[in-house]
């Protein structure tokens, strides 16, 4: 990793279609529910483009201007992180280039911004912003606001993220704006020196529009895990609503792979991330 610092002043998816029939016995009616595997996999992507981006966010503004200098960095050489900080705020750039691997195995580029004020009453808000960034192939734009909080009512470190942020897929001209409410705690490898034994809780809710019509509403109603060297969530359950039904997204019991399982109507579904 590349360092630049300069202080001026005082210092999935599915692999299937599903359609669904549920049956009233009392007067026989029947519902019908289109579940499209092609909107399900670009959901599913948008979810994990989404955090893994916000991850990237929030270490490096860990190895950037909070100094939690690391011994083992999540950016490797291909990665320039530049500081400018005046002592009240500043800001700090990663730029990956055309493109860098994360030591984490996700492959990103171009550029992101952050800018930041100055610490009050133990919170600091980051505005953030991309420029031709992506992030395992995906388009990143948009941008949003994160209350960094120091020390929450746990003791440790939590952002409060405000997201609009457009997802744009390889190969098809659909995209996605996400725009929601995420609050992620890191609970596990403060202060460690690694990346490596990093895990953060995420809560919050989102929604989630398609170009092509298709929107999913998501919330979360048991806390998300995600740990660091893994590049999905390992655990948690996220309550959805898409297509004329609700139903449950299930991350598993804590195994980091690529499987998940959503219910509709009852029934058990899985998915491959």
């Amino acid at each position: 990793m590349k360092r630049i610092l300069i202080r001026t002043g005082l210092a999935c998816a599915f692999g299937l279609s599903i359609l669904l029939t549920a049956c009233n016995k009392d007067d026989d009616n029947q519902t019908t529910v289109n579940f499209s595997a092609e909107n399900a996999v670009l959901a599913a992507k948008t979810d994990a483009t989404v955090d893994g981006t916000l991850n990237i966010l929030e270490n490096g503004y860990e190895e950037g201007e909070n100094g939690r200098s690391p011994l083992v960095s999540l950016f490797p050489e291909c990665t320039v992180i530049t500081i400018n900080s005046n002592g009240n705020g500043g800001t700090i750039t990663l730029d990956f280039g055309a493109s860098c691997e994360l030591n984490n195995g996700a492959i990103v580029s171009g550029v992101i911004l952050m800018e930041y004020g100055a610490i009050v009453e133990g919170t600091r808000t980051i505005d953030y912003s991309f420029q031709d960034f992506t992030y395992n192939g995906n388009g990143v734009t948009g941008g949003g606001e994160i209350l960094r909080e120091i020390s929450n009512s746990n003791g440790n470190p939590s952002s409060t993220v405000n997201e609009t942020i457009v997802v744009s897929f390889p190969n098809t001209a659909v995209t996605a704006t996400r725009t929601g409410l995420r609050i992620a705690e890191w609970v596990e490898g403060i202060g460690s020196g690694t990346w490596l034994d990093n895990v953060y809780h995420i809560n919050g809710n989102w929604n989630t529009t398609f170009s092509n019509g298709f929107e999913r509403n998501g919330e979360v109603v048991e806390t998300l895990v995600r740990k660091l060297n893994c590049l999905y969530f390992v655990s948690g359950i996220i309550e959805v609503t898409q297509d004329g039904f609700t139903g449950s997204l299930d991350y598993g019991p804590g195994t980091c792979d690529n499987n998940a399982v959503i219910n509709i109507n009852g029934t058990d579904y899985p998915i491959f991330l």
